[in-house]
């Protein structure tokens, strides 16, 4: 298979790249990737040599039109995704979630290549504490810039299935980590505090739940449903992994032999959901997939290993992100 990966420098995209080339060892990967803050070319250093590499804008139609035009199918990971980012620059959100995906649908239909979409469960927004999980028929109900750009992509992505017969399906993941993540990101942040000897920062009273789910799980669950799901159908993909920032907190600490209190509460952000859980039971039970990090406690000891022995990664953006964090107005409460 040639297979386009956008946004492929980026974390999600990053490590799909990784498992698909020691996986799919036939398949011929080229990435497209603009390489904002968020996009790092060294997460693909290691398999640089195995790439075709193109630095570019998914809204640029006549690149996403050539290089479409010479695949077999495409997987749409490159988006602005930062909520706090969102909140203050909404528009870099619009133009690459909302115009690049539709340049990617009309190259696809164009060129009748089969697409893949990558979305969130943000888009549903937040549920009570006794709610059920979210299924494939929760209504959209997003929170911020970037949740509603993300939400407006995926009625493009159904639409062009509708309307023009294109090859997609979808899928609305809960929230990942692993390696490669930015440190900007809740988990990675948190982490690389402790290595820095600083607390670390919890939004508000911290009881914001999250359904955690590895990465690798995550990739796994999109080939899935790449090789098997049915056209215009969205999968929830999700490993039953709920936890408030509170718990994770605690259990990053205690990775690290602190205290399960030694931590910072500050400003929280505004509009942040209190809730997200996914149901994949679809995904489950018609494409057969099943998490291999079923244990979160597992998971989260293994990319504490990966940014305890990846600094070099990791380490220039650290101060930039901090210094951002700082401009942002957050404070310690």
């Amino acid at each position: 298979m040639r297979l386009l990966v956008t946004g492929g420098a980026g974390f999600i995209g990053a490590n799909f790249v990784h498992q698909t080339l020691a996986e799919r060892p036939g398949t011929h990967v080229v990435v497209l990737d603009k390489l904002t803050y968020a996009g790092n070319r060294t997460s693909l250093e290691p398999v640089a040599d195995r790439i075709d590499f193109v630095h570019g804008d998914v809204a640029d139609a006549d690149l996403v039109d050539r290089l479409v035009g010479g695949v077999d199918a495409v997987v749409h990971f490159a988006a602005e995704s930062h909520n706090d980012n969102s909140l203050t620059q909404p528009w870099p959100f619009l133009q690459t979630n909302i115009i690049g995906t539709y340049a990617l649908l009309q190259a696809a239909r164009r060129h009748d290549v089969r697409y893949h979409h990558i979305s969130t469960d943000e888009v549903y927004g937040d549920l009570d504490a006794a709610a059920p999980a979210f299924s494939e028929d929760a209504p959209y109900q997003p929170s911020s810039p970037y949740s509603a750009t993300k939400a407006a992509s995926d009625m493009l992505v159904r639409a062009w299935v509708r309307s023009f017969g294109v090859r997609a399906t979808l899928s609305n993941c809960s929230n990942n980590y692993g390696p490669y993540q930015h440190v900007e990101k809740f988990i990675p942040r948190q982490i690389t505090n402790l290595i820095d000897g600083v607390r670390p920062r919890l939004y508000g009273a911290g009881h914001q739940v999250r359904d955690w789910i590895h990465v690798e799980d995550h990739n796994r669950a999109v080939w899935s449903v790449l090789e098997h799901g049915r056209i215009g159908q969205t999968y929830l993909i999700g490993a039953n992994g709920e936890l408030d920032n509170k718990a994770v907190v605690r259990l990053i600490l205690a990775e690290f032999g602190r205290d399960p209190d030694d931590f910072d509460h500050v400003t929280d952000r505004p509009g942040h959901d209190q809730r997200y859980a996914i149901d994949a039971t679809l995904l489950r039970t018609e494409l057969g997939w099943e998490p291999r990090y079923s244990d979160f406690r597992t998971g989260l000891a293994d990319t504490i290993r990966w940014y305890r022995e990846h600094e070099n990664w990791w380490r220039p953006q650290k101060e930039i992100t901090e210094r951002a964090y700082v401009a942002a107005g957050e404070q310690v409460l």
